[in-house]
């Protein structure tokens, strides 16, 4: 063999060892970025601000404040969706258990003495479909719950027979479509419904002159329409004076990628009119820690005159 083959050789070969070292660097970073991947999860958090619009961790308090590490009685992938409520002292909060094995979710519950210091409890409510999203909220003396429960093909009022643990079907509100999401208020008299579809692109609003119905689609709707920033209803909403307030999912370019909020100026049977509430979103994805890469539901209770507190919901990567 020449000199001069013997160097082509030799120069091939190493080529071919650079491409299969640099492919080999590939596949590994892949997998470190898949097991991250994989140890992103939803968990709930804790966090105040001045207003509604715009929440924050608090420093001093632990975020999260529930994992699915704290579920003791199914073997939980993730807690999202928290919604809560104060009665008798007590903060009781209802979130999602995504149960690993059946891949369905069902609602838990955790209680608190200040809010900020939570113990879970266990399952109370789980049906032979996924449920999430469980809007709780008090009527008169009932406390009632419309979780979401899109592979019923309904929305299903819920009401408390012995609360916290022991919920009743008590009304299926409307059915006929997989509805995501349900969020209801009274204004005015009159009960208003928000809820979306999966496509998370249109929200569709109902009303009723009683929460048991019947329930009306009102004549705007959709009110919005292929418009995945602003659709998908994103945590309780509140009645301030005239003016209610809606907080919406920003579904892209992810889902859950952070949470808005419109003032609606206008509400009545025939007409719905919004603006933009706020400046910028009220959460949002930090960049790192346990809500790296999304934030999706608020709940928020104004504690004093220039202090909220809201329970909200993350995903990312939890500390070891």
């Amino acid at each position: 063999m020449t000199p001069l083959k013997a160097g082509r050789l030799l120069a091939a070969a190493c080529l071919i060892g650079g491409i299969a070292v640099a492919a080999l660097f590939v596949r590994e970073k892949r997998i470190r970025a898949d097991k991250e991947a994989r140890r992103s999860q939803w968990s709930i958090g804790i966090w105040e601000g001045a207003t509604p619009l715009k929440f924050q961790p608090v420093p001093s308090k632990p975020s999260p404040v529930l994992s699915a590490r704290d579920v003791t009685d199914v073997r939980a992938e993730f807690v999202a969706d928290p919604f809560m409520l104060q009665r008798d002292s007590v903060w009781y909060l209802f979130f999602e258990v995504m149960d690993g094995p059946s891949q369905r979710g069902s609602i838990g519950l955790a209680t608190s003495a200040d809010g900020q210091a939570w113990k879970y409890d266990r399952i109370v409510l789980r049906e032979p479909f996924h449920m999430s999203y469980p809007y709780v909220f008090q009527n008169g003396s009932d406390i009632y719950m419309v979780p979401e429960t899109y592979e019923a093909g309904a929305i299903r009022l819920y009401r408390a027979t012995r609360f916290p643990y022991d919920w009743k079907l008590e009304k299926t509100l409307v059915s006929g479509m997989p509805y995501v999401d349900s969020s209801l208020f009274q204004f005015h008299d009159k009960w208003w419904m928000f809820t979306s579809t999966p496509e998370n692109d249109r929200l569709l609003l109902y009303f009723a002159g009683a929460l048991e119905g019947p329930w009306t689609l009102h004549p705007s709707s959709p009110i919005v329409r292929k418009n995945p920033h602003v659709a998908r209803p994103g945590g309780r909403v509140l009645v301030m004076g005239d003016h209610p307030i809606r907080f919406a999912q920003d579904d892209e370019p992810s889902y859950g990628h952070q949470v808005v909020a419109f003032e609606i100026t206008q509400l009545d049977e025939t007409t719905y009119r919004e603006v933009p509430a706020g400046d910028g979103p009220v959460v949002a994805a930090s960049g790192s820690g346990w809500n790296r890469d999304r934030m999706h539901t608020v709940d928020a209770h104004q504690l004093a005159p220039d202090r909220w507190m809201a329970c909200v919901d993350g995903k990312g990567v939890l500390p070891k």
